[in-house]
């Protein structure tokens, strides 16, 4: 291949990255370009502009690049931008093209600061660049700024991840040198998807504000966290000269003197710089996709046959034909009202066999999550007594009272019956948001029809919401009802003496200890997270949950146990999760005060998933381990 193919490799990536965005597949092609990676303030933006030579960037404090910038520099003759979604309208003062990235962000993320992976396609021409395409993506963050989301430090994540962890992107890692290396944002992620340092390109910038007598010699040496294509040091404008207005040729023009007069970088300043590095970029990505294009040639040509394939199916289509369309459209509305029952009904084709879902997860609410919720409502049974002591001298007034009064009795009750009604909305809220979530896992199939899918998740949505509130005022209609008569002649009431037979029974065959009756509640995984490094620290065991005891295993065949506790005088509570570890809590206490397990005061278990937490203490609740009563009653909503 000749010089000239290999200086036309990055357009012709250029125009299948513009081609690919057109069609909304970018993201699903691996296509070899270079990401720029790196905290807030590191400097990209500065090395950026010092290629084109143009202030044409959004600036200002916090995050703000908000969505991924794929910038495309094309050595032209002439200078002048373009944008991908401003076709033929091209932009000769750079000041228009920062005020269009930003009007563009906003367009898609608002103004409030959120972020985006819908990236935007800038192509700059000019005479002063060679060809280059990079990704500018947003500066990773930790503390949310005005109304981002809580979670912005996740969302920015998730967003880097998917250009980073493709094989054919390099990365840009772009660290300032006045903070530690070791603590670099940009340098832990590219550790993190490219271990043996293969496809990370190291810039250090602010070189020139270090501490007196501290350089990073090493750094650019490529001794200290060496990677394989090294580091390249730039000097970018400072804070003060961007405010002045002050010219990039300049500006690289004093970084070619820091550079040749330090001593401590005058032996490599022919390899530093923003020239050099825009020049090593150049020369890497041309190599870089002159590496990968057979095997994307191969990608193509296998997706091209099949998509010629399936467009042989569609020979004798005729796309005019409006019954055509309508039989289309209905087959698409039926198929979706099919895979929704059998979401709920539980017999898709496909079963989920990571999480529960659908009908499953609605079982899970009512029948472990909700029952949990109104165990917690139970009062103390102190309170409860001074409660209806102070009910029945009101409502004897002066008078001394020789029987216990009917009103009393409705009082409390009815008190207790109201309590229901937040967990009862608290039920259908979760219903109601698995089968949201269910019509949005139902309409991936109409994933290439954007328009369709939004309107039907839109109106199935919306039919949702509507019977939502008829839902939760038929609730409240139930437990009105039984506010306002207690009815103490059915079947199901235990009055006082009944109430003493009762308790006399269960006594007596509690004293009987039947062993017959004793069944097994609950089998599975949990961790034992409380014990010391030095007994070997937190350990996982298969554990036996009955309704005398919770016995626990070295592993599920049962053969060697390892030790079994009464639940006798149990109660559980929700633990912290701590900042080291991904697991989720709750531990087991005695409420007479004694330790639990050998010396520990309670035995802290804990799993992968809140839902697998959930669904042990729903268990322990069958067994009579109830809460701690000062865990908040939406901790398992």
């Amino acid at each position: 291949m000749g010089n000239q193919g290999m200086e036309d490799l990055i357009p012709l990536v250029n125009r299948l990255q513009d081609a690919f965005s057109a069609i909304g597949q970018n993201s699903n092609l691996d296509l070899p370009q270079i990401a720029v990676v790196g905290g807030q303030s590191a400097g990209k933006s500065s090395v950026l502009e010092n290629f084109v030579g143009k202030d044409f960037l959004p600036r200002g404090s916090g995050i703000v690049t908000r969505r991924p910038l794929v910038l495309q520099l094309i050595n032209c003759s002439t200078e002048f931008a373009e944008f991908l979604h401003c076709k033929g309208k091209k932009f000769t003062d750079f000041d228009e093209v920062r005020q269009e990235i930003e009007a563009e962000t906003d367009r898609v993320t608002g103004h409030n600061k959120g972020i985006s992976p819908v990236p935007i396609n800038l192509r700059v021409y000019s005479p002063n660049v060679l060809n280059l395409t990079l990704v500018d993506l947003p500066g990773m963050t930790k503390v949310p700024v005005g109304d981002q989301p809580p979670d912005i430090e996740h969302q920015i994540r998730e967003m880097l991840m998917q250009f980073v962890t493709k094989e054919n992107c390099l990365l840009l890692a772009v660290s300032p040198a006045n903070s530690d290396l070791a603590n670099s944002d940009a340098l832990k992620i590219a550790k993190e998807v490219d271990p043996q340092g293969l496809r990370t390109i190291g810039v250090i910038t602010k070189l020139d504000l270090m501490d007196e007598g501290t350089d990073a010699r090493d750094i650019l040496e490529n001794k200290l966290l060496p990677l394989r294509r090294g580091y390249i040091g730039v000097v970018n404008r400072s804070q003060k000269d961007i405010d002045g207005k002050k010219d990039i040729t300049a500006a690289l023009q004093a970084e070619r003197k820091f550079f040749l007069s330090h001593s401590a970088y005058r032996h490599l300043a022919d390899r530093m710089g923003t020239a050099y590095l825009q020049k090593a970029l150049n020369q890497q990505l041309t190599n870089h996709i002159r590496d990968t294009l057979p095997g994307l040639r191969s990608k193509l040509q296998s997706q091209l046959l099949s998509i010629e394939k399936e467009v042989q199916e569609y020979k004798n289509f005729r796309p005019d034909d409006p019954s055509r369309k309508t039989k289309a459209l209905l087959q698409m509305v039926q198929q979706f009202a099919v895979d929704f029952e059998k979401r709920i009904e539980g017999s898709g084709d496909q079963v989920d066999t990571y999480e529960l879902s659908g009908g499953a997860k609605i079982n899970r609410i009512f029948h472990e999550r909700f029952p949990f919720e109104l165990v917690k409502l139970e009062s103390d049974e102190k309170t409860l007594r001074k409660e209806i002591s102070y009910a029945i001298k009101n409502i004897h007034g002066v008078r001394t009272g020789l029987f216990t009064p009917d009103m009393a009795f409705e009082t409390i009750v009815k008190r207790q019956i109201a309590q229901i009604k937040e967990p009862c909305q608290k039920c259908v809220d979760m219903v109601i948001s698995e089968l949201v979530n269910t019509v949005r896992q139902c309409t991936q199939k109409l994933a290439q029809y954007p328009m369709l899918r939004e309107e039907m998740e839109r109106i199935v949505t919306q039919h949702i919401r509507d019977r939502e509130s008829r839902s939760k005022d038929q609730v409240m209609l139930l437990i009105d009802i039984e506010l306002a008569y207690v009815n103490t002649n059915h079947e199901d009431f235990i009055g006082f003496a009944n109430a003493q037979q009762k308790s006399s029974q269960m006594n007596k065959k509690k004293a009987a200890g039947n062993q017959d009756e004793i069944m097994v509640i609950r089998k599975g995984w949990l961790t034992i997270n409380n014990i010391g490094i030095m007994k070997g620290g937190a350990k996982e065991y298969w554990f036996v949950l009955t309704a005398e005891t919770l016995s626990w295993y070295k592993d599920d065949e049962e053969k060697e146990k390892k030790y079994m506790l009464p639940v006798d005088n149990l109660k559980l509570k929700d633990i912290e999760k701590s900042f080291m570890s991904s697991k989720h809590i709750f531990a087991l206490f005695n409420t007479e005060h004694r330790n639990v397990y050998k010396d520990y005061r309670q035995l802290e278990l804990a799993s992968e998933s809140q839902e697998e937490v959930d669904s042990w203490k729903a268990s322990f609740l069958r067994a009579g381990v109830y809460p701690e009563r000062s865990v908040s009653s939406s901790s398992f909503f």
